[in-house]
Parts: C-alpha cells; structure tokens; sequence
C-alpha cells in the first residue's frame, strides 16, 4: 500500500521537528523542506550554540531533525519571495504610518504559498508545518479550527490562507499541549536547549524593529510634531516610521500626566498623543478581506473578534460594507486598536475569516 506524501515544513524549531516525528509515526511518507527566508546560516561559525542566534529558520536542526527520523530534506532559498512580500510590506506599512503584522503575511505569501505550490508540482498529496492550529469537515467543507491549547493557538497567523488549500493541509500539533510537544522533542533526543521559540520578528535580529527600519529606510527618519488631542503642539518626534498606538516609551515628552500614542498621521507627518483613556474605540473597518463564510459579506453577524495575538477574542457585530469593507462595532471599548494590524473573526472555535484594520479618520 502507497503511503500518503507529505511534504512539511521545517524552520529547525521544536514546534515542527515533532511535526516530522508525529508525521512519521502515522506513516506519512515526508519530505522536509526549510525555506530560507532570512539571512544564509554559516556553517563555519564556531559556536556551540550557532543555531540560537539565527532567525525563525535554523537550517542545521532541520538537517539533524531529518537524519534522526531517516527522512529526505532539502533547503530551498525563497529570500527574494520573503523580501517582495514580507519585508517590503513591513517597511511600506511602518513608513505610512500603519502597525503591518509580518507573521500574517509571511504565512500567506510566502512560507505556506512556496510548500502549496511546491507540492503541487511535485505531486505530494499533503502540506504540513508546526503551526498550533486544526482542521475539520463541516459539511464536506474544510474550517480551520483554533488548536486544543488555547495559549499557543496560531490561527491568528493563519487567517488569509486560500480557502482551496485547506483540504490538502495537515496541523500535526493542533491537538497537543506545548508540553506535550516538549516531552516528545525530549523522547527524541532533540536539543532541547538550542530549540529555542521563534523570536516575534525573525527578521530583526539585532535591536529592535525601529533599529531596523533606520537600517533599511533611512529617510525614516523624518522629524514632525507631537500633537495633543486640540491639535497643539507638544514637541517634536523621529519620524512616523517609529511609533504606534498605544506606545508611551521613547516618546521624551514632559507634560505631567502619562501620554500613548493615539494616531499616526502620514499625510501631515505628525504624531497625536492622548491619555490612557483615549486609547478605547468602540468600532473599526477592516478591509483587504479573507474571508471563509459568505453569510459575513451578506448580513450583520454577532461573533468574536481577535485584534491582537495575545489577546482573546471579544464579542462584536460585523456589518458589511462592500465586497472588500467590513464595519466592526464591539460590545466592549478595545484599547489601542492599530491600523495595519488583522482583525480576526471566530464563531466558538472556527475561524470565519479576517482583514487589516483601517485608519482611523481624524477628528
């Protein structure tokens, strides 16, 4: 009997190393595949822990991952891939004033996108990575269905998948719990010290993404007006490119109460700052749609809505616009909604869909 044929995702973390352990154990036949997105790994670096000061992809793990299991692999370099759809979108989004969420985008057109495309001209019958996520059938139709450990659940990330790719894929690790996933690493004899989590950005190696964006975009660094919320003036900043709603660090402003960041205007190249207070919105447009269910684009819908990773989702009414708008009223006031950043929409455990959230106009 032909075994089934995968073809799986391998960045060299614990997360997808037990993905190919799980996959083996069913009796998939899998094929492992690291795509090199960032930087090239080198092998001439000495280190005894070379791999953990690598981004997301650690190319020698996977290396070792596949012998142990007795599975083929290979490294297939989708840089300028990652660059196009990733990093200039990253920056394009931080220099127009936005909050762009680059693990979405990643998942969509690039990581995911290269394994589908990949195995379809290579005729594999599946695609898997170590996303903590689910699939099931409803109706002969395949719902992507948030992971049984609520703390690691990714689907988040995973919102703009292309609705026709879900059949063909696989999420070994949407039923476990992280320390499941970290006893069978252990029962593998993996590295356990050096499989460490994928950093947020893994692009951002060193400093943090401000330093980043200098690096890539110098002319970044455009100095404006910090604004109150009447319009006055309160001092001057770096550039748009180096703040966000919500953010009170590194702002350097005096005035003797606590400020955030409450918008980002690119146009005008300023930068309004508010108290606490101001950071609650009781609605937002999401527009650049995924959407899984068509009832949304037809009819208000009550749902929850996930408007950051590390937060739950929170009760709201969806209300359609257009083909491509989507209003959100939410029955409780969120803090710091940020343009640029994906609001996700769940019915129980089922991901309806998603889309960016949209500036806000100015008062």
């Amino acid at each position: 009997m032909t075994r089934p044929t995968v073809l799986l995702g391998m960045s060299g973390g614990v997360d997808s190393s037990v993905a190919a352990a799980l996959l083996v154990r069913q009796g998939y036949a899998v094929h492992g595949i690291t795509l090199q997105v960032w930087e090239q790994e080198d092998e001439t670096v000495s280190t005894s822990k070379k791999w953990q000061e690598r981004g997301c992809c650690k190319v020698g793990i996977a290396k070792h991952v596949a012998q142990l299991l007795n599975i083929s692999h290979e490294v297939i370099d989708t840089r300028d891939a990652f660059r196009k759809g990733v990093i200039d979108d990253f920056l394009q989004g931080y220099t127009t004033g936005t909050t762009p969420n680059p693990c979405v985008r990643c998942n969509e057109r690039v990581k995911i996108r290269e394994l589908m495309d990949l195995a379809a001209s290579r005729d594999f019958n599946y695609v898997a990575t170590g996303h903590y996520a689910r699939l099931q059938t409803n109706h002969g139709t395949s719902v992507l269905v948030r992971a049984t450990d609520e703390r690691k659940d990714q689907t988040y990330f995973l919102y703009r998948l292309n609705p026709h790719w879900l059949p063909r894929l696989l999420f070994p690790l949407g039923n476990l719990a992280k320390s499941e996933v970290w006893r069978e690493a252990e029962a593998l004899g993996l590295p356990a010290d050096e499989l460490k989590e994928s950093q947020e950005i893994c692009f951002v190696t060193q400093g943090d993404y401000r330093t980043f964006i200098e690096k890539e975009v110098p002319q970044a660094k455009k100095p404006g007006l910090f604004l109150d919320e009447a319009g006055q003036p309160l001092g001057e900043h770096d550039g748009i490119a180096f703040y966000t709603p919500g953010q009170r660090r590194g702002l350097g402003i005096a005035t003797g109460q606590r400020l955030y960041v409450q918008q980002v205007h690119p146009t005008t190249n300023t930068v309004i700052l508010g108290p606490e207070n101001s950071l609650r919105r009781q609605e937002c447009m999401v527009s650049d749609l995924n959407i899984f269910v068509s009832h949304l684009l037809e009819r208000p819908t009550e749902v929850h809505v996930k408007v950051r990773y590390a937060t739950p989702p929170t009760p709201a009414i969806l209300s359609p616009l257009t083909a491509s708008n989507i209003h959100v009223q939410f029955r409780e006031a969120q803090r710091a909604l940020s343009p640029g950043q994906s609001a996700v929409f769940y019915e129980g455990d089922h991901v309806l869909g998603g889309g960016i959230i949209q500036p806000f106009s100015r008062p």
